[in-house]
């Protein structure tokens, strides 16, 4: 799969969205091409397109209605987020195969620091034993994807006291550096998901 990366460093959400929306249109003219976007946002709040508004408990920052999956979640400086803009249709991969692909590409990245990560049957994303470190929100249009996963890595976790993480209740959010005692680069992060990205799609 040919694959165009943009690292956009830090860029805010709704910029960001124009961007994959362009994106997402390019792909669909032209099925050779599919994009991996890496970003860290500007603080903020994002809903799901099927979001409880009452799980945002103290409106400490900007609150933006998605047309993702999943509940309301928070992004910041120190979080990696990544929206891969994949035409599925093309590759013949489901939307349950591209979520359980998504899973591993976090888990794999995790399994490099020795961390043992693990996705609960009756939750979203990925944890570390009862604590979650990641999230996954995607969006399926004509085939192509938008939206994508949100890795805690040197996140300020305080944010996700003001919500209702991923509508769960009583969740409680970790990040790499939490768990692993150390600060973590962000580049080495982005060199991982990269690798592991690529020997998954």
């Amino acid at each position: 799969m040919l694959i165009h990366i943009q690292d956009l460093k830090r860029k805010n959400y709704l910029d960001t969205l124009q961007i994959q929306e362009d994106l997402r249109n390019q792909v669909l003219k032209n099925d050779t091409d599919n994009h991996l976007i890496l970003v860290e946002h500007d603080h903020v709040y994002t809903l799901g397109k099927n979001a409880n508004s009452t799980n945002v408990l103290n409106k400490s920052c900007e609150i933006i209605q998605t047309q993702r999956g999943g509940d309301v979640t928070y992004h910041g400086p120190g979080q990696l987020v990544a929206y891969p803009i994949i035409n599925l249709k093309k590759k013949k991969i489901g939307v349950k195969s591209y979520v359980e692909m998504i899973e591993k590409l976090i888990s794999n990245i995790l399994f490099d620091y020795g961390l043992e990560p693990h996705v609960p049957m009756k939750e979203t994303g990925v944890w570390i034993e009862d604590r979650k470190i990641a999230s996954i929100g995607i969006h399926v249009s004509r085939g192509v994807t938008m939206h994508g996963l949100a890795i805690n890595v040197n996140t300020d976790l305080t944010y996700f006291n003001n919500i209702i993480s991923c509508g769960i209740e009583g969740v409680k959010m970790t990040s790499l550096d939490k768990e692993l005692g150390k600060k973590i680069r962000m580049n080495d992060i982005k060199k991982s998901l990269i690798t592991h990205f690529n020997q998954i799609f």
